[in-house]
């Protein structure tokens, strides 16, 4: 079965690119446009792991960070923070917000894969030709 990922990310392109990306080495992604229903969203999905934009209209990504790791269903879920944010301070302040992994936009396509894979092992098994 394939491992789920829910993608929360407020530009259009970048919520394609990510979930195109996941679908093609074999991860169920799951959209949300809109950060506000985000934690319910999560709790109804129930992901392997988060991919959450920082800077998202209505309410922060830090935010939402921090109301998955207070909730008991949601706790365990690994997040891999997408941001533009670039410099160490904000990296830091990501990771003590509750976030496992910090990648920066423009994204890397192979990090980006890479830091995925190592939140989520296991994805399955080999993929046919």
């Amino acid at each position: 079965m394939a491992k789920r990922v829910l993608v929360v990310e407020d530009n259009e392109l970048n919520l394609k690119l990510f979930c195109d990306l996941l679908r093609a080495h074999d991860f169920a992604a799951e959209p949300v446009r809109d950060g506000r229903e985000a934690v319910a969203r999560a709790k109804s999905f129930e992901p392997d792991l988060v991919v959450m934009d920082i800077q998202l209209p209505y309410v922060s990504g830090l935010e939402l960070i921090g109301q998955m790791k207070r909730d008991p269903r949601l706790r365990d879920v690994p997040v891999m923070a997408v941001t533009a944010y670039a410099g160490r301070d904000d990296e830091d302040r990501i990771r003590a917000a509750g976030a496992n992994a910090y990648v920066s936009k423009p994204i890397s396509v192979m990090r980006f894969i890479e830091e995925v894979r190592a939140l989520v092992p296991d994805t399955g098994g080999e993929r046919l030709a």
